[in-house]
């Protein structure tokens, strides 16, 4: 008679990156070719912050908005990141926006996609069978921890301190990602692209599922600067997206499909 399958090993690390942390979880695989691979994401975070950081005179962006660069003499990556922030502005018809106060500043896009793309980087290892990135709260998921268990992130309830507004499965998914858009940690930092000021909205927060993190975090954002009705109507028009919305008076307002990934 065989007792129940082992637990994949686990290897975790948290990284001070970006002005947040960075935490991770990957499951499965030789411990040491992981740690090797997580030692290249983490170096790859870090590279990001200093190619992409508006708050560096000497980053590659600062320099590209000042005009002292062009883009091909940057990094590929600003490249990349720049053709994506054009295509969520798109997407979002000018909602989500690359520019700040009329200057070029994507890092609206940049952590959500820094994190996928380290998570999808770990996932490459042979054996490991999961991998979950959390950036500052917005989590990549790929594969699953153990046999038929699945990730699982709490989104936490911004009227009530401490408390959880609901929690998302990654059940049935190889790919999924949630990522929250609201005022109740960094108050009104998001921004109206059409005034350049503070977004004046009816919501506190927004949560979008999806399968890319790189895109959730630009719809969350997005969704958010354009208020419940609106947002919740253009959230429900785009594919393989879920959504959870929060007023400031208290009413939840959620996505059609969303019922299908609580758990």
């Amino acid at each position: 008679m065989t007792g129940p399958a082992e637990a994949p090993a686990a290897v975790r690390h948290a990284e001070e990156v970006m002005g947040t942390v960075f935490s991770f979880d990957v499951r499965g695989g030789d411990q040491r070719a992981v740690r090797e691979v997580l030692a290249e994401a983490v170096a790859g975070l870090h590279r990001a912050d200093a190619v992409f950081s508006t708050y560096r005179e000497d980053s590659e962006i600062a320099r590209l908005a000042r005009g002292e660069l062009t883009a091909a003499e940057c990094a590929p990556e600003v490249a990349e990141v720049l053709d994506l922030a054009a295509e969520a502005e798109r997407t979002s018809g000018g909602w989500f926006s690359a520019r700040y106060r009329g200057a070029l500043d994507p890092t609206g896009i940049v952590k959500g996609w820094a994190a996928e793309r380290a998570a999808r980087l770990l996932a490459g290892v042979p054996g490991v069978c999961g991998v979950s990135v959390n950036g500052g709260g917005d989590v990549q998921m790929l594969g699953a921890p153990e046999p038929h268990r699945p990730w699982r992130v709490g989104v936490a309830d911004p009227l009530r301190p401490g408390g959880l507004a609901a929690v998302i499965s990654a059940a049935g998914a190889d790919e999924l990602s949630v990522a929250t858009s609201g005022t109740a940690e960094r108050g009104a930092h998001i921004v109206d692209p059409r005034t350049g000021r503070p977004a004046v909205t009816d919501l506190v927060s927004v949560t979008v599922v999806g399968p890319r993190l790189t895109w959730v975090d630009c719809w969350a954002t997005a969704a958010f600067a354009m208020g419940a009705r609106a947002g919740l109507a253009w959230l429900e028009s785009l594919p393989d997206v879920e959504a959870l919305l929060i007023t400031a008076g208290d009413e939840v307002r959620c996505t059609g499909g969303l019922a299908a990934r609580l758990g």
